[in-house]
């Protein structure tokens, strides 16, 4: 059967001719189709899912409360483009009490639907063919990825232990410092659980300002931060300068699927973010964004008893990795568990990749993971697994040991 032009006309960057015949199967796909097939062969068997990155709880009642009070309002069904008043005022006044920053809530401050979404615009901004993006791997690919759609290339940097999973940007050649316009930071980091200092910060920030390279902060587990008060990059100085900053109702108010966050930072960076953005999008729904102000202006009673939960959680799943041979401890902050895997087993299985080590977990052990093999071989618990209460809380973590303790690992 003659193909249809449709396949003649892809962009290349979406694979062109070529798209939708390639067979490789991407790593999260290969996790569904082995929980799918694990579920199948031990319909009796709980699989314990600590792959999901999402929070397992819905948002606090304040927040849906609101959204139902404004959802029929007539004022609010209009187009709300690059935002309302209320919520950037909201988050304005969240940055100074949580991150001493201030900001110009009109001109260094935008909401976006998502930091997906600002992620896949910035580029847009200032992104020429031939221009660099500096990635960080293992990480969220995003911005990358719609660099390289605009004709930028891409350098990743690994983030290795020994630097605590911090980017070492002297190892850019001086091509690539030349024709660099943007490096993505993402802290606390997914997937290793780091978080940054100010003095790693304070050495992006002196770098960038010297090569004119703009920081994309992407901040979404700011709020989740174990080991300090949370830090914006934008509250270190020169930060203003040279770096914006994205922040997320995600991840610290459990509003992942409300599609809400903000850009802020340099004032030139947003408003040319907010001049594309314009013309991309009409702005999230106005109620929505006056429940994402009620949460931001209540952040001291919601974030605070989400932290809580996720490193009670983490702390108890350090020691049962610890007791099982892995050289785990709790994270800086994030809801994720970073671990390098085993060499394999004492009854002779071993695991060439962290993908083969996810994979057997998730077949022999009913326990999901979600493994990297960008900078060694690790795979990320998330302590977002689903748990009635704290009794059934107790439950899960409980049976991750007893399947753990069932194993003899090498190391």
């Amino acid at each position: 059967m003659k193909e249809s032009f449709i396949q003649e006309n892809i962009a290349q960057r979406a694979g062109g001719n070529q798209f939708g015949k390639d067979d490789t199967v991407y790593k999260f796909e290969k996790i569904k189709r082995a929980k799918r097939a694990a579920g199948k062969a031990h319909p009796d068997v709980e699989l314990i899912d600590m792959g999901v990155g999402e929070p397992d709880e819905p948002a606090f009642p304040v927040v849906v409360e609101t959204l139902c009070k404004e959802a029929g309002k007539p004022a609010n069904r209009f187009y709300t483009d690059n935002g309302i008043i209320t919520f950037r005022d909201a988050a304005k006044d969240y940055m100074k009490r949580t991150y001493g920053v201030e900001l110009d809530a009109q001109s260094q401050l935008n909401h976006v639907i998502g930091s997906k979404s600002a992620l896949s615009l910035l580029p847009s901004c200032f992104i020429n063919p031939g221009d660099i993006c500096v990635m960080t791997i293992p990480g969220y690919p995003v911005l990358g990825t719609w660099s390289g759609y605009l004709g930028g290339e891409v350098v990743n940097l690994p983030l290795l232990k020994e630097n605590h999973f911090f980017p070492d940007l002297e190892t850019l050649t001086s091509d690539q410092r030349k024709r660099a316009k943007l490096l993505y930071l993402n802290y606390p980091n997914n997937p290793t659980g780091a978080a940054a200092s100010i003095e790693q910060y304070q050495k992006a920030i002196n770098f960038c300002k010297e090569h004119n390279i703009l920081i994309v902060s992407d901040a979404p587990y700011a709020p989740l931060n174990y080991i300090d008060k949370p830090l914006s990059i934008l509250a270190v100085p020169g930060g203003m300068d040279c770096a914006v900053e994205l922040h997320s109702m995600s991840k610290g108010f459990n509003m992942t699927g409300w599609r809400l966050g903000w850009i802020c930072g340099n004032e030139l960076a947003v408003q040319v973010f907010a001049h594309v953005k314009d013309n991309a999008d009409s702005g999230q729904f106005a109620g929505i964004q006056i429940a994402a102000a009620k949460a931001l202006e209540n952040a001291e009673n919601i974030t605070p008893k989400i932290c809580e939960k996720y490193l009670r959680r983490l702390t108890a799943l350090a020691e049962i990795l610890t007791g099982a041979g892995f050289d785990a401890t709790p994270p800086d902050g994030s809801f994720f568990m970073y671990v390098g895997i085993p060499k394999g087993t004492k009854d002779g299985i071993s695991f060439e990749s962290a993908e083969d080590f996810s994979q057997w977990m998730i077949t022999q052990k009913l326990i999901s993971t979600v493994p990297w093999d960008d900078a060694g071989s690790y795979v990320r618990f998330s302590a977002t697994f689903a748990a009635s209460d704290l009794e059934d809380e107790k439950r899960v973590l409980n049976e991750i040991k007893k399947r753990l303790e069932a194993v003899e690992f090498i190391f």
